[in-house]
């Protein structure tokens, strides 16, 4: 039996209730850098980790709010029923799911940027530091040589 199929598929309308909930929690570099190139309105970009972190490069347009203070400015930085998509360090952190925690907590519609900054960074999208604003030259194996999208 092949190793896929050893757990059979959920049956349709199970896999898409999943896949939609995923959605609605998640989204991804491509999809952000596209509405920020958009000036997508009530979407408003989280970066939340640590200032060392942020001054090492994030992504250009982002705000900057640590995750033990958006409960102290989120306020003050994020209009009301603005879209949040916050962002970490990468797959391997869960600093972006507590970020959306802390602003679901206080009402926000919010999503987690899957991949985090190194996705975002190896993507090529645009990257902030003092210094200014750069880009990478995508990885191979993360995106598309030719573009920021796979039209997916």
């Amino acid at each position: 039996m092949p190793l896929v199929t050893q757990v059979p598929a959920a049956p349709a309308a199970e896999a898409a209730a999943h896949f939609a909930a995923r959605l609605a929690f998640e989204t991804d570099a491509s999809d952000v850098a596209a509405d920020l190139a958009a000036n997508a309105p009530d979407v408003v970009v989280v970066d939340s980790r640590n200032r060392a972190s942020w001054d090492q490069g994030h992504v250009e347009g982002a705000i900057h709010l640590p995750t033990a203070e958006i409960a102290e400015r989120a306020a003050a930085l994020v209009p009301r029923g603005a879209t949040v998509v916050v962002y970490c360090w990468g797959p391997g952190c869960n600093g972006a799911q507590k970020a959306a925690l802390e602003f679901a907590r206080l009402g926000y519609p919010v999503k987690e940027m899957i991949g985090g900054f190194e996705y975002w960074a190896r993507e090529g999208c645009p990257v902030a530091t003092s210094a200014g604003v750069t880009r990478r030259s995508p990885d191979p194996l993360t995106a598309l040589i030719n573009g920021l999208t796979c039209a997916c």
